[in-house]
């Protein structure tokens, strides 16, 4: 059965009796079908490749699900990391959503077979964790660090998403289970606990709107209320002793900025901002708004990457954003697509799209190869030659993240309102589900990332008026002031629109072009971007920039890399001014190259080369020229040399050209 996933909240805060603050839901990845040509090679990649490492790795080359057989016949030691059972229910998940439009006989066996492994592991109880139920079930729930909350989540959001895709119950009834266990064992006794690694939050809003039942929604809450007591001093912090590390040194509510642990903290955020949406709580809107505003303006990459170090995998200082040691994990990236779709449904804001759009293009696509078996956990921003792909990690959050988010986009395309379609990404798909209690079918074509043409055409609609709301992306304009990056050249400006072939003016609400109708079939949307060659530079109190820009088009950043330029990527600077950026975009040239990294445009512009020794002495810089390419799609001809922000004086060259 076709439904609008969270629809529910659209309705009140049914354990509150509070009108529910949301504004819109998004639409079921199940309702929509990606056919564009760009998105769907890179599914195409996950539903092959990447589920096929994910089964390799979590089934034979390490002991993931061996453990479950292990804790189903009580006997056995366990193997590998004490948080590995989430790796295989997001394995699951992945898989889940790669099935819907990636139908696969195989992959659906291996993962049924799965399912009952984990269903047998499960105790009579509801608990099931295999690491304490294979070194000792007494020490359940003795440590907040040791990610039995967490391991919990991802089960939840797996078992969802399977059912969701193909009508088992099994993987979804032990979810429930669990999630019942959970909320015997601490809300109802009001037994603290505070969650070292969150992810429990957003899963239980996730099986709050799955069901309906409003006590998921009272232990998602629950467990947001238990930070920033003391509860966890002693167990937790008996490793990290720092409880900012998981946001836990203030409570939610009061929270003024980001600290700690970037996973965590988006996860935990995207769960507040979820119950922020369903109880309509201040003290969770504003916190959302204040922590976000922290975030985008002080302590995100420009590929929309957050957490610069990797000694807490998290944040640092404000304006500590360093490029070749920047960590950036995949993760975080995938977390700031969540968070961001979240607080987009609070406020019917673009602006949260738009990071959204950045982070998935850039800092969570980089995460994966071309061919989709080679992954990124960190994603610098720069490499002196030394950094490389991975075929899988020790600790392999990362695989099995990105394969998610991929198979899942269908879910950030388009969202509903009471009273308007909203199209939030541009990505070719057919989109086919029920609103407003009628059938409603509309076909995308678009040509992002590489050029700005997008149509849509509308097959079946409502037989009322309603608005459709086009959002119209950040990189059309100019970056407000005091933001932390600000494009150089002029604002490219608003697209041009045609309905039926006439261009029509429009209304502009929060970053969305709307054009409010009665609509009907054969009714055709043209939008044409403009496009071109973006400078960008940094906020100055970000020092690791200075004397430095980067190149942007669309919604992708680019960065230049030595495959394309003789073996080198950092003997050069870019003579780009306030004054000569809009003629220095003008000159650079973009040519879309079908058999360049599965085709992508590649941009060449002016520099001045460095020739001679770099003392200065004998050091000449004379004209020439560089290609870059999107930054996602580095690494994938080997080794080598990087950069995404790129020198333009000789001082801010550092190494020898």
């Amino acid at each position: 059965m076709k439904k609008i996933f969270l629809v529910i909240s659209l309705l009140s805060g049914l354990a509150y009796g509070q009108s529910s603050v949301q504004q819109l839901a998004p639409v079921n990845f199940s309702d929509v079908t990606i056919t564009d040509p760009f998105w769907k090679s890179r599914m195409d990649a996950v539903a092959t490749n990447t589920l096929q490492a994910c089964i390799l790795y979590t089934e034979n080359r390490t002991g993931r699900i061996r453990n479950f057989e292990k804790a189903a016949a009580k006997t056995g030691k366990h193997e590998g990391i004490y948080f590995d059972d989430s790796d295989v229910y997001k394995a699951i998940e992945a898989m889940a959503y790669s099935l819907k439009h990636h139908p696969d006989a195989a992959v659906e066996k291996k993962a049924d077979e799965w399912i009952a492994k984990i269903a047998a592991a499960q105790l009579p109880d509801g608990y099931l964790n295999t690491y304490y139920q294979l070194t000792g079930l007494d020490k359940r729930w003795t440590d907040m660090e040791k990610h039995e909350d967490y391991c919990a989540g991802h089960l939840i959001e797996a078992a969802i998403a399977y059912f969701n895709t193909t009508g088992k119950r099994l993987l979804l009834d032990v979810a429930i289970r669990f999630a019942d266990n959970i909320d015997s064992t601490f809300r109802l006794q009001n037994r603290h606990w505070v969650s070292g690694h969150q992810e429990i939050e957003l899963a239980l809003m996730r099986l709050y709107h799955q069901t309906g039942n409003a006590k998921y929604l009272a232990l998602s809450t629950w467990f947001l209320e238990q930070r920033g007591h003391g509860y966890g001093r002693g167990v937790i912090w008996d490793e990290w002793k720092d409880p900012a590390y998981c946001q836990d040194a203030t409570p939610v509510k009061e929270q003024q900025e980001i600290t700690g642990h970037a996973v965590r903290a988006m996860y935990m955020y995207t769960g507040a901002a979820d119950v922020a949406a369903v109880t309509n709580d201040g003290g969770y809107i504003n916190a959302m708004q204040r922590i976000w505003e922290d975030v985008v303006h002080r302590n995100m990459y420009i590929t929309g990457g957050i957490g610069a170090q990797g000694k807490n995998e998290g944040f640092g200082a404000d304006y500590a954003l360093p490029n070749e040691s920047a960590y950036c994990e995949t993760c975080a990236s995938v977390g700031m697509v969540f968070w961001n779709q979240r607080m987009n449904m609070l406020s019917g804001e673009s602006k949260y799209v738009d990071v959204l759009e950045k982070s998935l293009y850039n800092g969570a696509l980089d995460g994966l190869s071309l061919k989709g078996d080679h992954f990124f956990y960190g994603n610098p921003l720069a490499s002196s030659g030394g950094y490389g792909r991975r075929e899988w990690f020790g600790t392999a959050c990362c695989p099995s993240n990105i394969a998610r988010l991929v198979s899942s986009l269908g879910n950030y395309v388009y969202s509903v309102s009471a009273d308007a379609l909203w199209v939030q990404l541009y990505i070719g798909s057919e989109l086919n589900t029920k609103w407003q209690g009628a059938d409603l079918r509309v076909k995308q074509l678009s040509g992002l990332p590489w050029h700005g043409a997008v149509s849509l055409q509308v097959e079946q609609a409502p037989k009322k008026k309603f608005a459709l709301r086009l959002r119209l992306p950040g990189w059309l304009s100019e970056a407000a002031p005091g933001d932390l990056y600000q494009y150089i050249n002029n604002s490219v400006g608003l697209p041009v629109i045609r309905l039926n072939g006439e261009v029509i003016g429009f209304n502009t609400d929060r970053g969305y072009a709307v054009i409010d109708r009665k609509w009907k079939a054969g009714d055709k949307i043209e939008i044409n971007f403009p496009m071109q060659v973006r400078w960008v530079k940094s906020n100055t109190a970000l020092t690791e920039n200075k004397d430095r820009v980067a190149l942007q088009y669309g919604p992708m950043m680019y960065c230049v890399e030595a495959a394309d330029n003789a073996g080198k990527a950092w003997d050069f600077i870019v003579p780009v001014t306030n004054d000569n950026a809009a003629s220095m975009a003008s000159a650079s040239v973009v040519n879309y190259e079908a058999k360049l990294l599965d085709g992508v445009n590649r941009i060449e512009f002016d520099v001045l080369a460095l020739q001679g020794s770099a003392d200065g002495k004998s050091l000449q810089a004379v004209p020439g020229k560089r290609k870059a390419i999107p930054y996602f799609s580095w690494n994938n001809r080997g080794a080598g040399e990087m950069q995404v922000w790129l020198p333009t004086a000789i001082r801010s060259v550092k190494v020898n050209p």
